[in-house]
């Protein structure tokens, strides 16, 4: 066996920056090296805040429910003139809340009539005959062709009562399931990451003072199902890895930002994949070909996609490690997890080093890593003992 000197360490340590990949290069391959423990706090504190904010929301300000939860009056006026603006300023000047009511301009497609719905909140049958009348002398036409249509709010309030069903029914299942797949720490993060995700969601709608209707609850629910499948992804590959650790002495936070840092890639492209069809929905569908049926549903999507992806990386897992360290077995390495050259190493593949080194001087974590990742023989750095002789 021979040893290796700092000048070729430092010719291969050359050699190995030359060829490293660029960021997007590395991100693409699954070799970066984020310290995504490191900075934990970060993350979690982040959601505290922004959770803080939709719980006060919503106690201050409420959701923006629609007419279907709260129940009120649909009149549809048929006219090929009157806009969106002139109906809202129509409904003011009766007495009502312009703002809140809901205007829908809808065509036929098989006779190409053009009528304009408006949904306003529940009121007496003298205001709605004088909501009626006001209508049909603006667009010139008899009042009993302005139809009227009360909704009540018992529908609405069926399907949260069901929804709310659906919710525990599924949050209950799911955690049997991977309590009994991966384990009880991760069900327990898993869940947990889904509340965030449904109450910051929720949130959103009351902060902006969205419209809540029956297709947003049900694009919340839809949610659920990908925040959760992002999750598992990230769960099942910290498995993976603390099975192919588990006769090494490491830290649970290398394994998990081992894990994090090699499907980070496949957690961006699965999110921009989901979020660009919905996305073209909400701009394409709603915005500019006039689709608003589709805006509360691609709405309440676009938001959960984003805060599902948000939070199976900076949420679940950070909370899996935090409950991990607490075990035995990690308990005395807390707080002694690789960053820089040798998280790097660990990424690309390597197993732990058997020490770590206190201080490091500079250019010596790439000597580090190049040393690492050569043969037992080469990384001696001193002259193998003679074996002794054999006495005759």
């Amino acid at each position: 066996m021979t040893a290796i000197d700092d000048d070729a360490i430092d010719t291969l340590a050359g050699d190995l920056v030359r060829e490293r990949r660029g960021l997007g290069g590395r991100l693409y391959h699954g070799e970066t090296a984020i310290d995504f423990y490191g900075r934990r706090w970060w993350g979690l504190g982040a959601s505290a805040l922004l959770l803080l904010l939709s719980v006060g929301s919503l106690v201050w300000s409420g959701l923006n429910l629609s007419i279907d939860f709260e129940g009120g009056v649909v009149l549809t006026v048929p006219s090929t003139s009157l806009t969106e603006d002139q109906a809202r300023e129509l409904i003011s000047d009766e007495g009502l809340d312009g703002d809140r009511a809901k205007v829908q301009i809808l065509t036929n497609q098989e006779t190409g009539l053009r009528s304009v719905e408006v949904q306003v909140e529940a009121q007496s049958d003298e205001v709605r005959r004088e909501v009626q009348q006001a209508f049909a002398d603006e667009v010139g036409i008899a009042v009993d062709d302005v139809s009227t249509t009360s909704v009540s709010s018992t529908w609405g309030e069926t399907i949260t009562r069901k929804a709310l069903l659906a919710l525990f029914t599924f949050m209950v299942l799911v955690a049997l399931f991977i309590a009994w797949r991966l384990e009880w720490r991760m069900a327990y993060a898993a869940i947990v990451s889904m509340l965030h995700d449904v109450l910051l969601s929720v949130g959103v709608y009351s902060l902006f003072g969205f419209l809540v209707t029956p297709a947003t609850v049900v694009a919340f629910l839809t949610i659920l199902g990908f925040s959760l499948y992002d999750t598992i992804v990230v769960f099942d590959k910290v498995q993976e890895n603390q099975r192919r650790y588990s006769g090494a002495r490491i830290p649970y936070a290398d394994v998990m930002n081992v894990s994090m840092n090699q499907v980070l890639m496949r957690s961006i492209n699965t999110s921009l994949a989901a979020v660009l069809p919905v996305l073209s929905l909400l701009v394409l569908g709603s915005g500019i070909l006039g689709a608003v049926t589709l805006r509360e549903f691609a709405l309440a999507l676009l938001v959960g996609l984003v805060t599902g992806s948000y939070s199976s990386i900076f949420v679940a897992a950070p909370l899996v490690a935090l409950a991990k360290e607490r075990e035995p077995k990690f308990k005395s390495l807390r707080d002694r997890h690789a960053t820089g050259a040798e998280l790097e190493r660990l990424v690309h593949g390597a197993l732990p080093s058997g020490r770590r080194e206190a201080k490091l001087k500079t250019g010596d974590e790439s000597k580090i890593a190049v040393a690492a990742a050569l043969t037992p023989e080469a990384v001696l750095t001193h002259t193998p003992r003679p074996r002794k002789k054999k006495r005759r």
